[in-house]
């Protein structure tokens, strides 16, 4: 999954076009059960979990496609 995949990702959860992979998603006003919601859908379409942690270690589409091939590997 690439990083523009999460940007779609981040798009339809928070429902706002205004994403670029450098979007950082609690400046946007994302909260943990949203993040919640993004590392379920992250899931789904790869089939690795990433932890609560891991997202706010990397809370931007490009840093966590970068977290999720580093855990993919």
């Amino acid at each position: 999954m690439n990083a523009n995949d999460i940007v779609d990702i981040f798009r339809r959860i928070l429902e706002t076009n205004d994403i670029d992979v450098d979007s950082d998603f609690f400046q946007l006003g994302g909260d943990s059960l949203t993040a919640t919601r993004i590392l379920s859908a992250v899931a789904r379409r790869t089939g690795t979990e990433l932890t609560f942690d891991d997202f706010m270690a990397a809370p931007t589409p490009g840093s966590l496609s970068e977290k999720l091939a580093c855990v993919t590997v």
